[in-house]
């Protein structure tokens, strides 16, 4: 059963790790990301990062998919984690069994504009939530478990 759908642009680290996994009763993590599960480097930094007892899986986004149709992942508490909003949506093109998407972290640069103080979001990826809620996928912002949910609406995405 999937507990958490998260954008993190860190991945795996503290607050994914322990606040959130300890939250929602998680025992395992997927890294969804095309660009870590060919980089030994990033996948050894994410191993010593999971907590003990926790199931860690890094796959393409493409074979996180296909794991979670094929119901292999149905028997685990799973938080899915992503790098970004572009992936999440990938993602969330190539499954129905996600249901709700948790903003948690993305970069600023010179190109985004703040949502909150910790997700910073470019025209694309307005767009690229919109029609993320358009499939009635619930989109929140909340970068640690003891936040107040912040709901994402349209509202928020128009220029």
């Amino acid at each position: 059963m999937i507990k958490l759908f998260r954008v993190d642009h860190r991945l795996l680290h503290g607050q994914v790790a322990f606040s959130w996994c300890h939250t929602v009763n998680a025992d395992a993590i997927l890294i969804a990301s095309d660009d870590v599960v060919k980089d030994e480097l990033r996948k050894a930094t994410m191993k010593l990062a999971k907590p003990n007892g926790i199931k860690l899986v890094i796959k393409s986004i493409n074979d996180s998919a296909e794991a979670l149709n094929s119901g292999v992942t149905d028997k685990y508490n799973l938080l899915i984690v992503v790098e970004s909003i572009k992936d999440a949506s990938r993602l969330l093109e190539k499954t129905d069994k996600i249901q709700s998407l948790n903003l948690g972290g993305t970069k600023k640069n010179e190109n985004t504009e703040s949502l909150s103080k910790a997700i910073h979001v470019t025209k694309e990826e307005k767009k690229i939530l919109l029609e993320i809620l358009k499939k009635n996928v619930e989109v929140e912002i909340r970068q640690v478990p003891d936040d107040s949910k912040k709901i994402v609406d349209q509202s928020m995405l128009m220029d």
